[in-house]
């Protein structure tokens, strides 16, 4: 405004215009988020129904799993039991623990299980009658029935304690033992370690420097073993120190882990998603550094077990080594004692041995002369037969030579004749091509005249088409102009919902219930394709088991339907 005059420059402000383009935005806005927050929902709820699927499956494998192996286990015992080490005083003591337990099992099928279920027949048994009488003056004694429910629930509460109590106990016991079982086994592997072995101990030597090298050599090779072990149970203890999680939740989460095989897909999502089914108070953060806890403990073990197994080697391999040289040096012990004594006996042995050495010398002079002889004479007979051999030779090259010849001949006038005939059958095909050839000019210009014609005739037929879209354009055109409709400005319609998102979403429409088919179907009933005696044949034939033998291929074709099909309707494809 200037001088109490309106500006040009700026336009009147349409309040309740942009009042509604902003409740259109928020409305849209709204809708957008509630189908983002469904759609997260959704997907949640899949993910969760998946995951439960897939656990599923793993709880049923692992479950047949151990059903076969505890079959199994008590199929061997058993047999074990009943075949094998029969009148040992400790398998009769286990047969007599066995019936005894078998006793106390079926006492308490019969004392606590069996009442629980009359219990729950009996329950079941009052609320049909109780849903069968309708009328007000039915009586029915609740205070008894809860009564005898309480008191059951007390007696199985007191069971399940004393069973809980004996459960421990029996875990404690297991425990203990498994603990002393260790120390022992703990215990012998140390003896090993430290104690030297009677084969070394045993063994005599004649030179003690050298079996007091190798004791201390052994030594020094179990000193060096003991320390890598004393490192590796160091750091099982450091490690087994700082998990997070006590020895029944360790349990809990190997028996996990066990369920979910290694070639599982996606197998650590899914046992990291029942740990913390388990124990919900845990956060992932902490399972997964128990995981990595355990892995390392795993690979310590590996670490440990892979050095116990090369030193039970080393330690074989040395003791095989050390008896072979005590070997040894007993034998080069007795080796020298009995030199000391040959010594003497070899002296005296030289002289005759000098004699029949000159001897066997002048023998062997004159069996080399006469072996000369002989072998002059052999050479020159050999190069007497080596004369005859290639006279005799080159009479026989000079008949192939001439044998080769008269071969060549022959075969030169055979390839005159061939190479005669086959100038002539190229002479007659050049004249027949070139007949050909003018035949195929005359079909080609033909064609060519046949295409320029069709060519002509389309370009006319697409003018005329051209020329009646024109003229069928201009008449719609006309027919528009006079059917438009002018549309008034209204942004609340433009923004707001049409009825087909509304339809959509489900709001505002009530819901349509479908009473009848959308489509009819002209097809065969059941009774007239049955009626067909391919379809029984074939029926019978699968019954039996012989719908894939050679027979039914070979006579199922042949079998022909109640109506011949017509003529119009059979298939030549098969016949081509």
């Amino acid at each position: 405004m200037k001088n109490g005059t309106r500006g040009a420059k700026y336009k009147p402000v349409d309040y309740q215009q942009l009042h509604a383009l902003t409740e259109a935005k928020k409305l849209a806005s709204a809708s957008i988020q509630l189908k983002i927050r469904k759609a997260v929902q959704t997907s949640k709820n899949s993910k969760e129904i998946t995951l439960i699927k897939q656990h599923k499956q793993v709880w049923w494998q692992e479950h047949q799993r151990l059903f076969e192996l505890r079959c199994k286990v008590e199929s061997e015992i058993k047999s074990f039991l009943n075949e094998d080490n029969i009148g040992n005083e400790c398998l009769s003591d286990l047969v007599d623990f066995e019936q005894e337990l078998s006793e106390q099992w079926c006492a308490y099928l019969q004392d606590v299980v069996n009442p629980v279920h009359q219990l729950r027949a009996d329950l079941k048994y009052r609320q049909h009658l109780i849903s069968q009488h309708s009328d007000p003056h039915f009586e029915f004694n609740s205070t008894e029935v809860l009564e005898e429910v309480d008191f059951v629930k007390t007696q199985l509460k007191a069971v399940f304690e004393r069973l809980s109590l004996d459960q421990e106990q029996l875990q404690n016991d297991l425990s203990d033992w498994s603990i002393k079982m260790l120390d022992h086994s703990l215990e012998e592997k140390s003896n090993l370690l430290s104690e030297l072995p009677m084969e070394l101990e045993t063994l005599e030597c004649p030179y003690p420097d050298l079996k007091s090298s190798i004791i201390s050599e052994f030594c020094n090779f179990t000193e060096k073993y003991q320390k890598k072990l004393q490192d590796f149970d160091l750091q099982l203890e450091e490690i087994h120190r700082n998990s997070k999680l006590n020895e029944e939740e360790h349990w809990i989460y190997q028996a996990i882990l066990d369920q979910y095989r290694g070639d599982l897909f996606a197998r650590r999502t899914l046992y990291l998603d029942m740990l913390q089914r388990y124990f919900p108070q845990k956060s992932r953060h902490d399972l997964v550094e128990h995981e990595k806890y355990c892995d390392q403990y795993r690979f310590t073990r590996e670490q440990r077990k892979i050095l116990v197994t090369n030193w039970n080697k080393n330690r074989k391999d040395f003791i095989h080594k050390a008896v072979m040289t005590l070997a040894e040096a007993c034998v080069t012990h007795e080796v020298e004692c009995t030199l000391a004594k040959d010594r003497k006996k070899q002296q005296d042995l030289c002289a005759d041995l000098k004699a029949k050495v000159l001897q066997w010398r002048a023998h062997q002079e004159e069996v080399a002369r006469l072996e000369i002889e002989i072998s002059t004479r052999r050479r020159e007979k050999e190069k007497e037969k080596e004369k005859l051999w290639k006279k005799k030779e080159l009479l026989q090259r000079e008949e192939k030579k001439e044998k080769i010849r008269k071969y060549w001949a022959k075969k030169e006038q055979r390839w005159q004749e061939m190479e005669m005939r086959d100038l002539q059958r190229l002479e007659e095909l050049k004249k027949l091509m070139a007949e050909q050839s003018v035949k195929d000019r005359e079909r080609v210009k033909y064609r060519q005249e046949l295409l320029e014609k069709r060519l002509m005739e389309k370009k006319e037929v697409a003018l005329q088409e051209a020329l009646e879209d024109e003229e069928r354009e201009r008449r719609l055109e006309a027919l528009r102009k006079q059917v438009a409709i002018v549309a008034q400005f209204d942004p609340v319609r433009m923004m707001s919902d049409t009825k087909a998102s509304k339809a959509k979403l489900g709001i505002g429409i009530e819901e349509f219930i479908l009473q009848k088919p959308l489509f009819t179907l002209n097809t065969y009933n059941e009774q007239q394709i049955l009626s067909d005696p391919r379809l029984r044949f074939e029926l019978a034939l699968r019954e039996a088991g012989l719908h894939k033998t050679f027979y039914a291929k070979e006579i199922l074709p042949k079998i022909s339907p109640q109506k011949p099909p017509r003529k119009d309707m059979e298939s030549s494809v098969f016949k081509i």
